[in-house]
């Protein structure tokens, strides 16, 4: 396809995106007081580790009874709802943006690879929301108790902006869900020769490191365990993308001898 095409065939696949956002972000518009509840969850609970039965729960923590939320220009509390709604909307939108990137990218694709295109929506979509709900409910409940008891000593009573509270949780909830795509990532990496599987292997320990180092830089707080509750899964699903990766060029390579 000349450049053209190209560039008329990005056109239509980012608009037919914007319109599938555009329609799930005047669903989520409407029910943005109950988006706004939710959000609230890492203010009133804290995931607590019980040593006795050895398991995990979430205590209520009512933060709100000394932290108030309040905006600080008339137009604060309306975008909080705009940029609310845009996000979870770009969520329920996800399968059709997913869905017109393997479109766009399908035609340099063979044909057998190309039936791989419902397993590849669900598997990035899947991917995303593991990754948000993962620092939502995990990461942010640690960082916000954290941070809002951080040296106060009885003396210093926060008190947060409601649209800087939704910017820090949805700048978090975005990055854990980019991250957590890093095994589509590795995949196609590896599939298009950029990078082999053993390459990646060799230097495990490398991607190891890196990945403190970037969760450091992600994470809202400076303690080592929020930072390790995000490099773990880095980590996991850079060995998950290998292991993908693996299996998928063996059984490509047997294909392709047996014609």
């Amino acid at each position: 396809m000349p450049l053209t095409e190209h560039l008329g065939e990005l056109r239509k696949r980012i608009i037919t995106s914007l319109v599938a956002l555009l329609i799930t972000f005047s669903i989520c518009f409407g029910y943005s007081e109950y988006l706004f509840r939710f959000i609230m969850f890492p203010l009133n609970y804290e995931l607590d580790f019980s040593v006795k039965k050895m398991y995990f729960y979430f205590s209520q923590k009512d933060k709100l009874q000394t932290t108030k939320l309040v905006f600080l220009a008339p137009t604060e509390a309306f975008w909080m709802s705009i940029k609310l709604s845009f996000v979870s909307g770009l969520i329920l939108a996800l399968p059709v943006v997913f869905h017109q990137l393997w479109k766009f990218v399908s035609p340099g694709l063979m044909p057998k690879e190309k039936k791989y295109a419902i397993p590849f929506i669900l598997t990035t979509t899947f991917l995303f929301v593991i990754g948000s709900f993962f620092c939502f409910f995990i990461v942010l409940p640690f960082a916000l108790s954290f941070l809002l008891s951080y040296n106060t000593g009885g003396v210093l009573m926060p008190m947060l902006s409601v649209g800087q509270y939704v910017d820090f949780c949805l700048k978090f909830i975005l990055a854990f869900g980019v991250v957590f795509e890093l095994p589509v990532l590795i995949f196609f990496l590896t599939r298009f020769g950029i990078i082999t599987t053993d390459t990646l292997a060799k230097h495990r320990r490398y991607a190891i490191l890196l990945a403190f180092i970037l969760a450091a830089f992600l994470t809202p707080t400076p303690d080592a365990f929020n930072q390790t509750l995000m490099a773990i899964p880095i980590v996991l699903l850079y060995e998950v993308g290998i292991w993908i990766s693996k299996i998928f060029n063996k059984k490509t390579k047997g294909d392709t001898e047996e014609e």
